[in-house]
């Protein structure tokens, strides 16, 4: 299936996105410690950083890969948890000064700012280990083997840790002020953006048992999606509005970093995200219309605003 079928009510799925969303951020509510838990600055400053208008496209992803698994979503509502909250520890680190030294996130003032440098540390550390907490209580599923949850977890903590999401933010550190060439840069944002992406919608997948034929086409999917959601990133720190996004445009430039708008030029840059969602569509020509709703996702990511 390629780019010809197109979004057939795009405020329908933009509501169904909205649902999403206010889902999950139900579940983060219920298994985050409360924000007045002793002692009380961390679990405030966890709660600020979660609660911060992200897009929760992770968990979403974790639910979808259960479900196209035949698992209901609520057996996999710890794993979708924990996704979003190694997204978030990610970055409160990323905006710290010795990193990106970001003063605002999703129009509001990051995490070190609010609550300074030290806490700011420690909070983005309380959510990577709250992450495997809750990823070792989705043991307590009832239909989650314990085989599968210990693949899950492997999954996880690969995506998140030195040949993965930390790993392309080292290689991204590495990289201020220098021009990269086009195969440094994809393999940067596959480790700093795509590995994390990857991992959640196999997560679900592997937890409600999908074969490892399916596993391997989401996954496919999923590096594809997280490509072309990293280009559209780009374009937007250039093009977009700052109000929509919520921090300065222009905050790559700031930073020295290569960017494909800045190695590409925008054209070529859109154009290379039409093919990695073209990618995203061949993926799912394993599933059936049970998929159309990641169909969609990967459409809608091209048009994205924020």
């Amino acid at each position: 299936m390629g780019l010809c079928i197109m979004i057939i009510n795009t405020e329908k799925f933009r509501d169904e996105i909205k649902q999403r969303k206010e889902y999950v951020e139900r579940c983060l509510l219920e298994f985050l410690p409360p924000a007045d838990s002793y002692p009380a600055l961390i679990h405030e400053a966890m709660h600020y950083a979660v609660f911060n208008g992200g897009k929760r496209l992770r968990p979403i992803m974790v639910f979808e890969g259960a479900v196209l698994g035949g698992a209901d979503k609520e057996e996999v509502i710890t794993a979708a948890c924990a996704l979003e909250l190694i997204h978030t520890y990610s970055l409160v680190h990323d905006d710290l000064p010795a990193m990106d030294n970001d003063e605002m996130r999703r129009g509001k003032p990051t995490c070190h700012i609010v609550y300074g440098e030290a806490n700011a540390i420690l909070t983005g550390d309380a959510l990577l280990t709250a992450a495997f907490y809750l990823l070792a209580e989705n043991l307590k599923a009832p239909k989650v083997k314990a085989e599968n949850l210990v693949r899950a977890i492997r999954v996880v903590a690969a995506a998140a840790g030195s040949q993965g999401m930390i790993g392309g933010q080292v290689l991204d550190l590495q990289s201020e002020g220098l021009a990269l060439d086009f195969s440094t840069l994809r393999k940067l944002h596959s480790l700093k953006t795509g590995q994390l992406f990857r991992a959640a919608l196999t997560t679900g997948a592997i937890l409600s048992g999908m074969k490892d034929s399916g596993i391997a086409a989401l996954d496919k999917y999923a590096a594809s999606f997280g490509l072309a959601f990293q280009i559209t990133d780009d374009i937007l720190d250039v093009a977009g509005n700052q109000d929509l996004i919520g921090k300065p445009i222009g905050s790559d430039a700031k930073n020295h970093k290569s960017t494909y708008v800045s190695l590409l030029g925008m054209e070529k840059s859109y154009r290379l995200a039409r093919v990695a969602v073209e990618s995203c569509q061949e993926a799912l020509g394993y599933f059936g219309p049970e998929a159309d709703f990641l169909r969609q996702l990967a459409l809608h990511t091209l048009n994205r605003k924020n």
